[in-house]
């Protein structure tokens, strides 16, 4: 997330927002968020969704997303919600939205996903 400029900004129980500003390095050729930033945010806002609310021997590993591009990613910046819709014992599944955000707050829904996390221990180091 470091490498694509994305920051936290929200964290609660089962609840991640993460902000990515829209500038030239996450662009495409028309000037928008390339669906591989937008989807990257995406799924690391659901997986630390979900690991609000295991304990602090867990991890979780992506094993399945879908996102829709519903609009070109435009904005300031794209703001992705992760949100749990079940928590399991070995899987959880989460929401997935991606807004972009203009400088004067409108917000437009850009993308809508699902994924599929699966808990994990953390490995012994």
């Amino acid at each position: 997330m470091s490498h694509l400029g994305a920051r936290l900004a929200h964290i609660g129980p089962g609840r991640v927002h993460i902000v990515l500003p829209a500038r030239p390095e996450v662009t495409q050729q028309h000037g928008y968020v390339h669906a591989g930033a937008t989807s990257a945010i995406a799924d690391s806002a659901g997986g630390y969704a979900a690991l609000t609310l295991f304990d602090e021997e867990s991890e979780v590993l992506t094993v399945e997303y879908k996102i829709n591009l519903l609009a070109p990613a435009a904005g300031d910046h794209l703001e992705a919600i992760g949100s749990v819709l079940k928590a399991g014992r070995t899987l959880t599944v989460c929401q997935l939205e991606a807004h972009g955000v203009r400088s004067d707050g409108a917000r437009k829904l850009v993308a809508n996903g699902q994924q599929t996390l699966i808990r994990v221990s953390r490995p012994v180091e």
